[in-house]
């Protein structure tokens, strides 16, 4: 946090956003009729489980790279009984172990091993999978939320992490018209805006912060030239704040970068995934709002 409010832009990881407040709010977020991708993605994951789950292997270990609430697994773990353990992972304890409990309660011979974690972070799988089919599940184009040197940099590591006989579902929003997308970060009843100064609020909190919340406003504007959605949260005048013992200025209408979510195209992603070493086997797209699953295995060292 001290690193990213130094820089000039100030800049603060996404990742932030998820202790047990801001995970209560996306997942509100996900309800909110202007929020289509968790419904889209759903949607087209229910209609392709069958095919999914065609080939996974008997007694395959599912890892999902932040499982969040674990919703969008039970549609494969439904499709794919042959599904003999689930690894989550999230940077969440709280809402890793709530959902761990709920899916070991619902599924009662699955296997399940909640690893608590920073998934851009160095992982080891538990040594109960050695031996066993792995699958990677990445849904919810959290993968937009990386830049694309991060993005290459997290493929990479998930492939070195899942082995060179995996396979990759990965969730990615299409580039699409910009009113639908601003009005999906920016929505009427303004879950987003508190999801995003719940940040501020998180460092109050957390490293004896003193922002003013009402000193800022959430900002949700597209950016054609990077192909992506950015969130803001723009000082409304000049202030001084203090986090952890040290001083930060703002003067009024700066802004504090707090997200970016990266919208593709079927060739971007490809071309994404390519240069961390994973080769495009299957891709599904949703009618509009578009939204895409795609299916990778690694290129052959």
């Amino acid at each position: 946090m001290l690193t990213g409010l130094a820089q000039n832009p100030k800049t603060l990881s996404p990742k932030y956003f998820y202790d047990d407040i801001g995970s209560a709010l996306f997942e509100e977020i996900c309800t909110l009729p202007e929020y289509y991708p968790t419904r889209t993605e759903t949607a087209l994951l229910q209609s392709i489980a069958a095919d999914i789950a065609a080939t996974i292997p008997a007694r395959t270990a599912l890892i999902e790279f932040g499982s969040g609430a674990s919703d969008k697994t039970r549609l494969l773990l439904d499709a794919a009984p042959q599904i003999h353990t689930y690894i989550p992972i999230d940077i969440s304890q709280d809402a890793l172990e709530n959902a761990a409990l709920r899916l070991q309660r619902h599924y009662p011979s699955l296997r399940v091993l909640p690893l608590a974690g920073d998934f851009t972070q160095p992982l080891h799988l538990p040594a109960a999978v050695h031996g066993q089919p792995l699958l990677g599940f990445f849904p919810g184009s959290t993968i937009g939320n990386f830049s694309p040197p991060q993005a290459v940099a997290f493929l990479r590591s998930a492939r070195q992490l899942l082995g060179p006989d995996a396979a990759l579902i990965l969730g990615a929003d299409i580039v699409k018209d910009e009113a639908t997308l601003v009005a999906a970060y920016d929505d009427a009843a303004g879950v987003t805006a508190r999801f995003n100064k719940n940040l501020l609020a998180r460092i109050n909190r957390e490293l004896d912060g003193n922002f003013q919340l009402d000193a800022f406003d959430h900002l949700a504007l597209w950016n054609a030239g990077a192909q992506r959605m950015e969130m803001h949260l723009v000082s409304r005048i000049e202030q001084d704040v203090q986090v952890a013992g040290q001083r930060f200025h703002f003067k009024a209408g700066e802004r504090l970068h707090t997200e970016n979510s990266h919208k593709f195209t079927s060739a971007s992603i490809t071309l994404l995934a390519a240069q961390a070493g994973w080769q495009l086997q299957r891709q599904w797209l949703s009618a509009a709002p578009q939204f895409g699953i795609f299916e990778f295995k690694p290129l052959p060292e």
